[in-house]
């Protein structure tokens, strides 16, 4: 079931080896994201923005996905956050009794907010119909310190699929190469919709998304759908399975030192935005905001203490200038919304 999982942990041993160590710096604040085209740049730039309107700079940075983002928040300077896929953190979780390497990695690293489902999208030649013919063909898993690296091992693993061919490149080359006739398929895990299959170079005639269902599949992620006409070559629905994007943290704390103080403020300040400003980024941010449960926190892994001190109903937000949204007395349905979130994750 683990045979390219190998070549994961290797990869992941060298990032974990060669990841710079924090050190004093003048303060800013990032959110580690995804490629250009991806859901995750979206995503943060919506929080992003919520924190200019309150006169706060949170700095979007891209990166090759969630591998990358987990380990930047426990190794990189002055990231406070990063998005990352579900079933990475079950790898984490899965080999760090086992593994000090990977022990040392998780150390420290807190969920700030549960987001959205991710579809795994499948863009593959029209002869290719199932995942069954991948078998002998030419496939694209995405970087190998991505989630997509991770996620298209374990279903082409569990799926007993042996391409002739896998290339560890990202989604815009992969695309690239794919019209070019260079490659058969490739992998791509991102909130649909997702602007690199919205363009019109992808011929319907000659290209589809191909349906992802095994029961085996349905035991480990989450069944789900990309409706029919969410991108211009897709006339019809199409079954597939998801995972979760998960925004992490670092378990600041304040008393340390001035860094670990400004840090745990830059996390309340973001969460207390998020869940107060909650139905903005819904009205005016990426649609996935409108499917995101912020009750449906991964098991096995703990809130962060910055995150609740932001969570409580009088969290001392300062903003240098007035939000555009004024908050006006709570009414019933917000505070059931806040009592749901204090009994699942404290105040």
């Amino acid at each position: 079931m683990f045979r390219s999982i190998t070549a994961f942990r290797c990869v992941l041993a060298v990032l974990i080896g060669t990841a710079p160590a924090a050190h004093a710096q003048e303060f800013e604040k990032n959110i580690l994201t995804g490629g250009p085209t991806g859901t995750y740049i979206q995503i943060g730039q919506d929080i992003s923005e919520l924190m200019a309107a309150c006169g706060q700079t949170l700095t979007v940075r891209e990166s090759a996905g969630s591998l990358e983002n987990f380990l930047g928040v426990r190794n990189r300077p002055a990231t406070q956050f990063g998005i990352v896929q579900s079933d990475v953190l079950e790898y984490f979780q899965t080999y760090s009794a086992n593994d000090p390497a990977i022990a040392r990695a998780i150390q420290g690293v807190r969920i700030a907010f549960p987001l959205y489902n991710e579809e795994v999208h499948l863009l593959a030649r029209r002869d290719i119909a199932t995942t069954a013919d991948l078998d002998g063909m030419r496939v694209a898993v995405g970087v190998a310190d991505s989630g997509t690296f991770l996620t298209a091992s374990l279903l082409m693993d569990l799926l007993g699929v042996t391409p002739a061919e896998t290339l560890t490149i990202g989604p815009d080359a992969s695309l690239e190469q794919l019209l070019a006739g260079e490659i058969d398929a490739f992998f791509y895990v991102a909130g649909a919709p997702t602007a690199i299959f919205e363009t019109e170079a992808i011929s319907a005639e000659d290209f589809h998304l191909v349906e992802i269902t095994d029961e085996v599949l349905a035991s480990v992620y989450l069944p789900t759908e990309i409706p029919a006409g969410t991108y211009p070559f897709q006339d019809e629905e199409v079954e597939v399975v998801a995972v979760k994007a998960v925004l992490m943290t670092y378990d600041y704390n304040p008393a340390r030192n001035r860094y670990h103080a400004d840090s745990c403020k830059a996390v309340s300040d973001v969460s207390n935005l998020i869940l107060t400003q909650f139905d903005t980024l819904r009205a005016n941010g990426h649609p996935k905001w409108q499917r995101v449960d912020l009750n449906e926190i991964p098991p096995g892994w703990d809130i962060g203490t910055c995150v609740n001190v932001g969570l409580a109903p009088n969290y001392p937000l300062a903003c240098s200038r007035p939000m555009e949204t004024e908050m006006g007395p709570e009414n019933p349905a917000n505070s059931i919304y806040r009592a749901r979130i204090c009994e699942t994750i404290g105040c």
